[in-house]
């Protein structure tokens, strides 16, 4: 029996991941508001989790990271899945002259994940085992005009993820990165609300968590959702940027 520990205890795609690993493992959900966690506890333990813990989380709070992870280990281990999930979408249009909106964008997206991630691979090299899921984006591989800012915290996060994945070979501890497109869910909600309709090939957090699941079995290294985004994307990357910056989200 081991822990999973999602960081952003209410991102839908983190909770369902971890709904789908929970059987006979300890969960804690690190989240603001930890005591506001009563449907996702819930789930958890249906899911045949044997405990679930909630603790306080800011993502944004870059210093209080470190203490928070030497703190679950101490307290938890072993940490066998460190779920990665935190995020905001941001407002596109905003980012583009708000410079305040563009840099809480990257704080959150870029900052504050390599603030999450650094301490908790040195733990886990600590400990000999483990996995980190992260969560980048197909936005992330080529940026768009549409969502450019989003976009450039998604392929940074992509190439930092990459690059601490090699690191970790050999040390006993793996980093899955997952590629999802456009999903449909609470984040994108209000997207579509406002007339944004889905990209092709959308999916939901329930379909992105069971590809990230059957990915983390089989102990690979990253997961495109759906699969066939993998080769479209890399076509994608030779259009002319003339072509490229007259696409939609």
């Amino acid at each position: 029996m081991g822990t999973i520990v999602v960081f952003g205890g209410r991102s839908e795609i983190g909770v369902a991941t971890a709904v789908r690993l929970a059987d006979g493992n300890r969960v804690v959900l690190a989240a603001r508001r930890p005591e506001n966690l009563q449907q996702e506890t819930s789930a958890l333990l249906a899911a045949g989790a044997t405990d679930v813990t909630t603790v306080a989380f800011d993502a944004d709070d870059v210093a209080s990271h470190p203490v928070l992870i030497e703190s679950l280990f101490a307290e938890h281990s072993p940490i066998d899945v460190a779920i990665v999930a935190f995020g905001i979408l941001g407002d596109a249009a905003r980012a583009e002259t708000d410079v305040e909106h563009a840099l809480a964008i990257a704080h959150t997206d870029y900052y504050a994940q390599i603030s999450v991630m650094t301490p908790l691979a040195v733990a886990l090299r600590k400990q000999g085992s483990g996995t980190i899921i992260a969560f980048s984006s197909v936005a992330g591989v080529r940026v768009r005009r549409a969502n450019y800012v989003y976009g450039s915290t998604k392929a940074g996060l992509d190439g930092f993820a990459s690059g601490l994945a090699d690191a970790l070979q050999g040390s006993g501890v793996n980093l899955l990165l997952a590629r999802p497109g456009f999903v449909i869910g609470a984040m994108t909600k209000e997207l579509m609300e406002s007339g944004v309709k889905p990209a092709p090939f959308s999916k939901t957090a329930d379909q992105v968590a069971d590809a990230v699941a059957r990915a983390y079995r089989k102990g690979k290294g990253e997961v495109w959702i759906p699969g066939i985004l993998r080769p479209m994307f890399f076509g994608m990357r030779m259009l002319p940027r003339a072509v490229w910056r007259r696409l939609p989200r």
